[in-house]
């Protein structure tokens, strides 16, 4: 399986689908299912019973998951290529436009 390049925490911008151009913060990564869900982006409506955690019940708007080919990480402003490479003993991300070292 491959390593995921996107991460929790991450700011990354849409390249496709109906949110595009639209930059977030990434909440949760699946990596099972190859999917990221991104603060405001892929808002989706969903129809909640009344719990004891939400005695109101309704209409609830959540972030839905996009898959994690339609983002790219944000790194100085632009939308950058992840990459991988060792720096001494540890393996790094670094972002291939400018070649700095993510984490």
């Amino acid at each position: 399986m491959a390593t995921m390049k996107i991460k929790k925490g991450d700011l990354v911008k849409v390249i496709a689908g109906k949110d595009k151009d639209k930059e977030g913060k990434v909440l949760a990564v699946n990596s099972k299912k190859n999917t990221v869900l991104v603060e405001g982006i892929n808002m989706i409506t969903k129809h909640t019973k009344p719990s004891m955690a939400n005695q109101q019940g309704g209409i609830v708007h959540q972030e839905g998951p996009i898959d994690i080919s339609n983002v790219m990480y944000v790194h100085k402003g632009t939308a950058t290529r992840v990459g991988f490479k060792m720096d001494g003993d540890k393996k790094v991300r670094f972002a291939k436009a400018t070649g700095d070292v993510i984490d």
